[in-house]
Formats: C-alpha cells, structure tokens, sequence
C-alpha cells in the first residue's frame, strides 16, 4: 500500500538517499526543507517522479500537511554549520521536533527522529550503549547540537508516553557517501576534497582520535527497519558501524584509494572533540536484524567517485 511519507531535511545528505529509497518502494513522498544546508541538486532527478514533492519550509514555523509517516531529519549537522548560528540550531531542534510531533498527534502518524551519537558525548563508556546517559558539555561550542538533539530524544518521549504518538527515535553515528556538501567540515569530505586537489590533509590532534565510519545506504536501511517496528518499541538505537577507524587510517585510505601526493599537516583539537566514537549495534542487530553491509573502503571509492565528479563539474 502506497503510504505519504514527510521527509523533513529531504534535501539534505541523508534525507535525499532516504527520498530517493521510499519513492524506490513505491509511497508517495514530500520533502521540507529551507535549503540552510539541503541542496535542490540532490533532489532534483527526483522531480520526474509524479509522486514527490518539493516544498520549501523551515521546521521552526508549524506546518499541516495529512501524511502516514514523518522522518524528522531537519537539522544542520556538521560543526561548521551547526556553529554557524547555534541559536537557530538550538531552535531546528527544538522547535522542529515540537512541530513535527504535533502534525503527528493531528495526523495519526507514525514519527521517525534522526538523533546522533553526538548525545553520548565525549563518552565515558566505551563502547557506546543505548543506556548510556552520555558526558556532555551544556555550555560548549557543540552545546547547541547535543543538547538540542538530547532535547529533542525528551520531547519524542514525552509526546510518547504523554498522547500515546507512534514514535522511532535512531541515533546516528558517523555517515558518509555521496551527496555530502564539500564545505561541511566533516572528516570523510575533508580527507576527500583535500586530496583529490592535491592539497595537504589537516589532521586535527595526533591523528589517534577515533571514529566509526558508515556507508549512507546500510544508515538508510536502518531507518527503515526501524520505522516498520512494531509500536510501542521507540527505541533510541545505534546506527552505525561499530568497526573503529583512526584517523591517520582513514587519511591513509583516502591518499591510497585517490592516488593523490597529498601529505599530512597536525592541527590542535577544536574544543570538545570527543576523542572516541563507537556504537554497540546490539539493540539493532537483536531488534532489527541490522548490521552494516558496506566496507570502508568500499564506500570510500563511490564517495571519491562522486565528489572527483562534483569538482570536476561544478555546475552540473
């Protein structure tokens, strides 16, 4: 049965993949975004298809639309951009979720949040379980993001338990793959961009810090697995890839995979960088018959592939 789903952030990194695999399966599909980190380009082939829509709107403002099923992903969530105006992102996580939640209690329909790994903060446990309650700075550079997302986890519960909505909440850890925006600070763009100029690779710290690397299709798998969950299981749970990188490791595959002369620069670490990052994909594994599918290096070859061409056709 064709259901209309919402995408908010559709044009975004991972809401374009999400867009493009729930019209893949045959729903109707609407994409909100206000484009302050979304970009048409990743949506625009979808434009064919008679049944997606384009709208442009800023989750912060209510919104009334009749839909099945709401994947709240509207937020900016690279530092650079998060950082940019902490208020607003404080406000698109906030203001978004209440928004988002309230369409759902009017509607009847099932919501779907995309938190982060970023609520565990600079984590105390390792690895990283649901049940974690996380180490986080409230008054931080990162602050507006973490604690907005944690906000948002509290309010997806509260509407829960409160009015009885259907809610999935997936915490996120580090993503990459096409569509990503070259600008956004993340590592994985940073590495590839860098390198693919044949210029130095800045590594921030020794380079020993960790994170766990996930291909944006095995990320968009998950949602849907848990969106199609029973209700009453809310979650939070871990999507990610609990095989740990570091980053001299991922700047090595990098240089290796782009052939490129590039070498490494050491910068300091920025302020409240968390030094490791690893999911436990147990919750997700026993719940959803879900673990990661796609290797790094895999990735990492369609992910160069996409970007080699967005440089090479900048206005494509």
């Amino acid at each position: 049965m064709k259901k209309r789903i919402l995408v908010t952030g559709g044009a975004g990194f991972i809401g374009s993949h999400l867009c493009t695999r729930l019209l893949n399966e045959g729903n109707e599909v609407i994409s909100l975004d206000n484009y302050f980190t979304g970009n048409k380009k990743n949506i625009v082939h979808l434009l064919d298809n008679p049944y997606f829509e384009m709208i442009r709107h800023d989750v912060t403002e209510p919104f009334f639309i009749e839909v099945d099923e709401i994947y709240n992903l509207a937020c900016p969530a690279s530092p650079v951009h998060y950082q940019y105006n902490p208020i607003k992102t404080m406000k698109t996580s906030v203001m978004g979720a209440i928004n988002m939640l309230g369409l759902a209690k009017r509607v009847n329909a099932k919501v779907f949040q995309a938190s982060t790994s970023e609520v565990y903060g600079d984590p105390a446990e390792h690895p990283q379980r649901e049940s974690y309650w996380g180490n986080v700075n409230p008054i931080g550079i990162r602050s507006c993001y973490d604690e907005g997302k944690r906000a948002a986890e509290t309010l997806f519960m509260d509407y829960h338990n409160q009015n009885d909505v259907d809610v999935k909440i997936v915490r996120i850890f580090n993503t990459y793959g096409p569509n990503m925006n070259p600008e956004d600070g993340r590592v994985v763009s940073n590495f590839i961009v860098q390198a693919l100029k044949g210029e130095n690779i800045t590594i921030f710290g020794d380079g020993q810090q960790t994170r766990s690397f996930q291909y944006v299709d095995d990320l968009v798998e998950g949602f849907i697995r848990l969106m199609s969950t029973p209700k009453g299981f809310t979650g939070p749970v871990n999507i990610g890839n609990p095989h740990e990188f570091t980053m001299l490791e991922l700047a090595q595959n990098v240089i290796e995979l782009t052939g490129s002369s590039s070498q490494l620069t050491f910068m300091p670490l920025p302020q409240d960088d968390p030094k490791q990052r690893q999911p436990d994909i147990s919750l997700a594994k026993k719940e959803l018959d879900w673990e990661p599918k796609v290797q790094l290096r895999e990735g990492l070859v369609k992910t160069i592939a996409y970007f080699d061409d967005l440089l090479k056709n900048p206005n494509k």
